[in-house]
């Protein structure tokens, strides 16, 4: 019998709930809804992940029949999207308990009025990253909603880690068009920055800006250059994860990686020049003009004093737990969901 459904949209989603499943004994069950339409489910489902299925479900009838095949005690969910690729909201919230838990505790961004605004009626138990968000969910879900916050589990293996200390910059910034990120309007900068220099670089554009325009011509001309680059890498791995232990430096933006590089220490330069009116958080030294000195600087240097009150400043505002435990307290809050 299946205790925990997990169900998700997109498979970069399925991190999060790898980094929180690790710590369930119960049998767990997986729903990928498969809106990647042009990838396979053995690509994200793997022999070490709970028992499966794929279903592309294009009705709120068919995604309700496929829950109740599997039947679980509680559904755990990461995305909003299923009013928007449905003919109808689905019902199966009346049956089981949903919990929610985000896939990327992304930053400047009105993506928390989303999730409350298309979630409000269908989830028992929504799980923050830090107080920033569970004030805001308390704010705006209904008082029947419980609001935990949790952490991030998916960063969780980065805490307590040592800096390479080899000169290795990773640039990964959100999509460009659900997150109004910096990817379209810097992508190629960075490479010239960066190419034919002493520095190691990981180009890792969002999975989206890999398969939707304008960022997969972005993409796509990038990968070009990049192959006549000796000391830059196209990083296309399913999760960031390897690539956040393997950098000393992170480029980005409001992406929700950054909120998970917070965990490693390391220093972070924030690119302005995004697509959206962003008011951008201050967790790193923030330029819309890259410049390898600047880069530099702050490897060898950290912030300059002013940065680095005020990244502390913003971190203890997002009150976001960084003890490595977040995937266990997220599992005992949907565990608590069965009894």
């Amino acid at each position: 019998m299946v205790t925990v459904l997990y169900t998700f949209d997109r498979q970069f989603m399925w991190k999060t709930f790898a980094a929180i499943d690790t710590h369930l004994v119960d049998e767990t069950a997986v729903l990928w809804l498969g809106a990647d339409d042009a990838a396979d489910a053995d690509d994200v489902i793997t022999a070490d992940q709970p028992a499966s299925a794929h279903q592309p479900v294009e009705s709120a009838a068919a995604l309700d029949a496929a829950v109740a095949e599997i039947g679980p005690d509680v559904v755990v969910k990461n995305h909003r999207f299923e009013s928007t690729r449905l003919d109808d909201d689905p019902t199966y919230h009346e049956r089981y308990p949903v919990v929610h838990v985000r896939h990327g505790a992304s930053l400047g961004r009105g993506e928390t009025v989303n999730t409350t605004r298309d979630l409000a009626d269908a989830v028992a138990v929504a799980l923050a990253p830090g107080d920033r968000w569970a004030d805001r969910y308390r704010a705006a879900f209904p008082e029947s909603v419980r609001v935990v916050t949790v952490g991030i589990p998916e960063a969780d293996a980065l805490v307590g880690t040592d800096s390479p200390r080899e000169r290795r910059v990773l640039y990964a910034p959100t999509n460009h068009n659900y997150g109004g990120g910096c990817y379209v309007e810097t992508a190629e900068t960075v490479l010239e920055t960066f190419a034919d220099t002493d520095f190691r670089l990981r180009f890792r554009p969002h999975p989206m800006d890999r398969v939707e325009e304008p960022g997969q011509s972005v993409t796509e001309r990038c990968r070009d250059r990049i192959a006549g680059i000796p000391n830059v890498t196209f990083d296309d791995a399913a999760t960031p994860r390897e690539s956040l232990l393997w950098a000393d430096l992170l480029l980005s933006d409001c992406s929700g990686v950054v909120t998970e590089w917070l965990h490693t220490g390391r220093p972070l330069v924030q690119l302005t020049a995004t697509a959206a009116d962003h008011e951008l958080p201050t967790v790193g030294l923030q330029t819309d003009d890259l410049s390898l000195s600047a880069v530099e600087r702050v490897y060898e240097e950290g912030y300059p004093p002013a940065v680095a009150r005020a990244v502390d400043e913003t971190v203890a505002d997002l009150g976001i737990p960084m003890d490595g435990r977040a995937g266990a307290r997220a599992a005992r809050e949907v565990m608590a969901c069965t009894q």
